[in-house]
């Protein structure tokens, strides 16, 4: 199981330039994208929230502030980011070992599967599971575990890759061993200080692990 943002593509610049047209049709204030980052990580639907609370706004004002913030990031889905070194190999290592893979992440589906598809990554992976595809979103265990029973394989014999503590918690509560990649946005907090059971600095390290 593979996290997606943060972990195999760098999607900041998506999240900001969706963030700021939608706040600039509702008169609000734009944020940095050091601030956008702190935030990133829990679901579109958290993001949005998040960033309504930080720049003041109303929070009676989420309804709309998500309909323009989904019909902006649908605009430039793709547009800003960039596919983190060693993704590809490390996912083509990992396939050429037989090994079923899944996309897990709180990103909205409809976001999701474009994203893949324009970074050439659709087809490395047997499953996509979006954030709206199950009742709770990492860190809750649920989606982990859901997606084990979509790959057929025992938790504590399938690896969740991801980039903060968000995708370990839900490891750990699922009971799935975890890796973190040491780029990626972890909130803000230095990725080394959350429980795992191992960093890797790139995927293609996964193409020499026997």
């Amino acid at each position: 199981m593979v996290d997606l943002d943060g972990t195999l593509v760098d999607t900041l610049g998506d999240f900001v330039a969706a963030l700021d047209g939608m706040l600039d049709d509702m008169g609000l204030p734009q944020l940095t994208p050091a601030e956008v980052e702190t935030m990133v990580g829990k679901g579109s639907e958290h993001l949005v929230r998040s960033v309504l609370q930080r720049v003041g706004a109303d929070a009676a004002r989420y309804d709309e502030a998500w309909t323009l913030y989904q019909q902006h990031y649908q605009a430039v889905n793709g547009r800003h980011a960039r596919l983190y070194d060693g993704v590809a190999e490390g996912l083509q290592a990992l396939r050429r070992r037989g090994m079923r893979l899944a996309c897990l992440t709180n990103k909205p589906r409809a976001f999701a599967l474009p994203l893949l598809e324009a970074k050439g990554l659709a087809g490395c992976f047997d499953h996509v599971f979006g954030g709206d595809d199950f009742d709770r979103k990492k860190p809750d265990p649920l989606p982990l575990l859901r997606t084990c029973e979509a790959l057929g394989t025992q938790p504590s014999r399938t690896l969740m890759i991801g980039d903060s503590s968000n995708d370990a918690q839900a490891a750990r509560a699922a009971g799935c061993p975890v890796l973190l990649v040491t780029y990626g946005y972890n909130h803000g907090q230095p990725v080394r200080g959350v429980d795992a059971d191992g960093f890797i600095d790139t995927l293609a390290e996964l193409a020499a692990v026997r």
